[in-house]
């Protein structure tokens, strides 16, 4: 066909499966290869010790015991039952999205994030999951402070800031705070640092102890009798407030006292409270939904674990919330709910009980949070999406313990606890869960919309509607309770997701952003009705054909910049017959071109077809590349001749094998590396002569593109084209475009405004509107007889610039007399079958010298080529003969109609 050809490649598939997140779960590593990653199967946990009990476990923590008063006393039963109410609605909303996704195919170790990260791939996934680990660190802080106000409340040295009787053996202040925070944090990491089995193993025990001093909360209001206290605090000024407080026992009139708000000053923070900042605190006894699903690495059935002991554990929670909210609004004053919130340890039959059940369950929420935010920070280490920092976190023990992911979150969390008190970061806590929560939805949301046939999820309880309600009210609820918070948060993810897609992670997990391009494009172009189009917006569509891509690169390039935003098809014909062939061997070699087209920087489609001929092949691309109103209607062709080609892969230094070391680490190159893209591209000989493709298949192809009604291009020399690479200093400004409009090998046609002359002022224009091109100069060529009597060269021209003018196209007129070149040309030579003289082609190609020699790119008239096969190498010799030495020149034969005048 041409010596401008390109290769054709060979690709493999780079798998990297990444690791996942477990509360309380240690095999996740287990999971994913790694080193030092056990080999035993662990999964051996059902729904309700995989599941249920961390999930429940995690949803009461310390809001169970030492908050719950504080919500019914400031927003009140009614209040307090919306907000609840409000906030299981939210993560119900998102259970069904979790349900969904897990239950779609295998769940592998990680929970929460594997299912982010897979849905929506490696830049949404790997923001997502260091928000979510974020969230994890803030919560195993808040749980922290939490335990030690507890253990302050009853050992604390004040006894006007302790609110409960007990042994006032320890100092208090912010500093002592602090400490006391640092000791329990200590603890939880020399437990993570054994491993997470040890809070495996007794988080039944735990949840036995804390149902236990649940228990004890519901019969304490029946056997405690009324009682009053005084609440001691330091206020203002360092003045002591005292306060009369009572308990009351069942008792109507407490009961609707309490069943309005009485926001006021919150002794702790001293700032007075809302509804939104209430909402935040109570909200937190919400964030434990996904601790089941992080168990998915040590659950036996995932996708049928996580479903039930999600939804009966949350059913569960929000039933004792619902009685102990009663419970408390018909038995207390407001005055004991706001001023103390151990109140539960006054009205127990026996204190301990509380004090107990509030260590355990902020004890074990702590390493919880631990365990699960170091599980998800090994996993994104292990999947390499944040690079050299997070990656010592991939080391693990003997064990497949991430005990230097353990230290990471240890150190973060230790800078949590100085924020100093609970509520203070309460609501950054929910912030980060909130948008976390909203990622599954986003991820379910996706997966849904892109109607994937693979996304089959056996629980069906769920729609869009379910994950787009679920995605606004995480949204407008994290703006609720604090806009600042959230508008960091997402500035945050904002910037995660750019840095990620810069850095272009590795990932064979599958892209979400495909599917659903697909579903667009789809839609879109059944919108593209061919029967709708006008002239006035048509663009090139070009099929480029090449062979040896080495000497094609820069006709690929150049045809880059044609196209003026229409659709680019690199065109590739193989030999064969599939008859005689064990496999389709075009299928395997896409790869590589996608890689050469990665390289090159070109935004272009590839179409490969096997054919017994290269003839047969074009006319099977012409026909069925691209699709709806996307087709090409234009055919490029490198021209046919013996002439030395230049290898571009020994000139560009992206090919280079110098430039390997230079390539970015995180670029994924489908499995087609650099020398495996030079091997599959025979170098360029010195004479490639395409013994593969005849004179007369050549000129058929292109009488077959004419037949079809397709535009034909024969691009001869760009090889020798200048400054058509990404890193090209080429001044446009001194680079120009000539064009010949008439057709130069028959001198008896004057006609300037045919359709072909007009196509090749297009595509010149069209070039001269690119990026590379736009300050090139466009020179026009009009042939003119003067020694003519009749003088109608000079309305031709006057004609001819208004054309222009009407065209809107900007160039210079340049009037060339070649009296000269015609008169080496008879009449007879006008006749299909006779061969023009040499003496008149080489005047024409020496007329073309010696205007155009200096021209960047020449746009020449190609006349049709010959109706017998008889002609094709006269008609070929012909064409070589005008072009000879002239450089990159294109010979345009233009049988669409392109240009419009009218608005």
């Amino acid at each position: 066909m041409s010596n401008e050809r390109t290769p054709l490649i060979n690709s493999g598939v780079c798998c990297l499966a990444g690791p996942a997140v477990a509360c309380g779960a240690e095999s996740d590593a287990a999971t994913e290869s790694g080193p030092g990653s056990p080999s035993k199967d662990p999964r051996k946990l059902n729904t309700f010790f995989g599941v249920m009990v961390p999930t429940i476990l995690s949803m009461f923590s310390i809001i169970l015991f030492l908050r719950t008063g504080f919500v019914v006393g400031h927003a009140g039963l009614l209040q307090g039952l919306l907000m609840l109410i409000v906030a299981y609605t939210i993560i119900a909303l998102t259970i069904l999205s979790i349900c969904a996704i897990s239950t779609n195919g295998a769940i592998q170790g990680g929970g929460a994030y594997y299912m982010i990260s897979r849905s929506l791939g490696p830049e949404f996934g790997g923001s997502i999951g260091l928000m979510f680990f974020l969230a994890k660190v803030c919560a195993c802080g808040e749980y922290v402070l939490g335990l030690v106000e507890a253990i302050l409340d009853v050992f604390g040295s004040d006894p006007e800031s302790s609110v409960s009787g007990g042994i006032h053996v320890l100092p208090q202040g912010y500093w002592y705070t602090v400490l006391y925070s640092s000791v329990v944090l200590l603890l939880c990491l020399l437990v993570c640092l054994v491993g997470a089995h040890i809070y495996s193993r007794t988080a039944f025990i735990i949840l036995l102890v804390v149902t236990v001093s649940l228990l004890s909360v519901f019969i304490s209001s029946v056997a405690v009798k009324p009682r009053d206290f005084v609440i001691t605090h330091t206020g203002a000024g360092n003045q002591t407030v005292h306060y009369n407080a009572s308990y009351t026992g069942y008792n109507a009139t407490t009961l609707r006292h309490n069943l309005g708000s009485g926001y006021s000053l919150d002794y702790s923070t001293n700032s007075v409270m809302s509804f939104a900042t209430v909402f935040a605190v109570m909200f937190t006894s919400c964030t434990g939904i996904m601790a089941g699903a992080n168990m998915s690495g040590e659950l036996r059935t995932p996708s049928v674990s996580i479903p039930k002991g999600t939804i009966a554990a949350v059913f569960y929670t929000f039933t004792v919330y619902v009685l102990l909210f009663i419970l408390i609004s018909a038995t207390c004053d407001r005055t004991l709910l706001i001023q103390d919130y151990g109140f539960l340890q006054k009205i127990n039959i026996w204190p301990p009980f509380i004090t107990i059940g509030i260590y355990c369950a902020s004890l074990s929420a702590a390493m919880c949070a631990m365990i699960g935010a170091s599980r998800i920070l090994h996993a994104l280490a292990l999947d390499d999406l944040f690079g050299l920092p997070l990656a010592p976190a991939a080391v693990t023990s003997s064990s497949g313990n991430p005990w230097v992911a353990v230290l990471y979150t240890w150190g973060l969390a230790q800078c949590v606890v100085f924020a100093g008190q609970l509520n203070s970061i309460a609501s950054l806590v929910t912030v980060f869960y909130l948008l976390a929560y909203a990622a599954v939805d986003l991820a379910c949301l996706a997966l849904e919309w892109a109607s994937a046939p693979n996304f089959r999820p056996t629980f069906q309880l769920f729609s869009w509607h379910t994950c787009l309600l679920g995605i606004l009210s995480c949204l407008v609820m994290m703006f609720v309770i604090n806009p600042v918070y959230s508008s960091g948060s997402i500035v945050l993810l904002l910037l995660l997701l750019l840095f990620l897609h810069f850095r272009s992670p590795t990932s064979s997990w599958g892209y979400i952003s495909q599917a659903l391009i697909f579903h667009q494009v789809r839609k879109y172009l059944l919108m593209l009705d061919v029967r709708k189009d006008h002239v006035k917006f048509w663009r090139p569509q070009v099929l480029l054909m090449v062979a040896n891509p080495r000497s094609s690169c820069q006709l690929i390039l150049f045809v880059n910049q044609l196209k003026k935003g229409g659709l680019f098809v690199l065109g590739h014909v193989q030999l064969g017959d599939l008859d005689s062939l064990p496999a389709d061997p075009v299928q395997q070699q896409y790869n590589f071109w996608l890689s050469l087209v990665d390289k090159l920087g070109v935004k272009a489609f590839v179409d490969l077809t096997l054919s017994p001929s290269v003839r047969q092949g074009t006319q099977h691309l012409l026909r069925i590349t691209g699709l709806g109103g996307m087709k090409p209607n234009t055919l490029v062709l490198g021209f046919y001749d013996s002439c030395t080609p230049e290898d571009f892969f020994l000139q560009d230094t992206a090919f280079c094998d110098s430039s390997l070391g230079r390539t970015s680490e995180g670029e994924y190159n489908f499995g087609v590396d650099l020398p495996s893209l030079q091997a599959h591209f025979p170098p360029v000989r010195h004479v490639e002569s395409p013994r593969w493709l005849s004179p007369e298949e050549y000129v058929g192809i292109i009488s077959d593109a004419l037949k079809m009604s397709k535009n034909v291009c024969l691009a001869r020399y760009f090889f020798q084209l200048e400054g058509e690479g990404k890193d090209s200093k080429v001044d446009g400004s001194e680079r120009t475009l000539d064009v010949w409009p008439l057709n130069l090998l028959q001198p008896g046609s004057r006609d300037y405004e045919d359709v072909c002359s007009l196509f090749l002022l297009q595509m010149a224009c069209v070039l001269n509107m690119s990026s590379k091109w736009r300050n090139a100069r466009m020179r026009i060529f009009l042939n003119v007889e003067t020694e003519s009597s009749d003088q109608g060269w000079v309305v031709n021209e006057e004609t001819f610039r208004e054309l222009l003018r009407k065209l809107r196209i900007r160039a210079s007129i340049k009037i060339v007399p070649w009296d000269s070149v015609v008169q080496h040309h008879s009449q007879e030579d006008e006749e299909p079958t006779r061969a023009l003289s040499e003496d008149f082609l080489s005047a024409v190609n020496c007329m073309l010298m010696e205007h155009s020699s200096q021209a960047a790119v020449r746009f020449l008239y190609l006349p049709r080529p010959p109706a017998h096969h008889s002609q094709a190498q006269q008609y070929l010799a012909q064409m070589e003969a005008v072009t000879n030495n002239l450089g990159p020149t294109l010979l345009i034969h233009g049988v669409t109609p392109v240009t419009y005048t009218d608005l």
